[in-house]
């Protein structure tokens, strides 16, 4: 499966006051690292990242991130996008060879 998710803290942590200007990306490079730590092929982008493995190492990476932003905040805000293909493998950078053959 590829599966795209979006993790991001908000709130006030327990452990006491956040900086004001709003940024989330320290929670953003806690779950990142969980995902680049667990071996599964993985990019991120802007919005996203993109992980591919089997259902349950997949949802077990995607479980771990959120929970490390968790610590950011009172509150945790999650997007999850499937693509669930048995039988494929590879395809976090197959489909986007095939759509740039398509574009010529």
């Amino acid at each position: 499966m590829l599966l795209a998710f979006s993790v991001a803290p908000s709130g006030t942590p327990a452990s006491g006051s956040r900086p004001t200007d709003a940024s989330v990306h320290d929670a953003v490079a806690a779950a990142v690292r969980i995902v680049r730590e667990s071996g599964l092929p993985n990019r991120t982008s802007s919005m996203f990242t993109e992980i591919e493995g089997e259902w349950d190492e997949v949802f077990d990476v995607v479980k771990r991130a959120t929970e490390a932003v968790g610590e950011f905040g009172s509150r945790v805000s999650l997007v999850i996008k499937a693509d669930i293909r048995p039988g494929y493998s590879g395809e976090l950078s197959a489909k986007v060879e095939r759509l740039e053959q398509a574009l010529g």
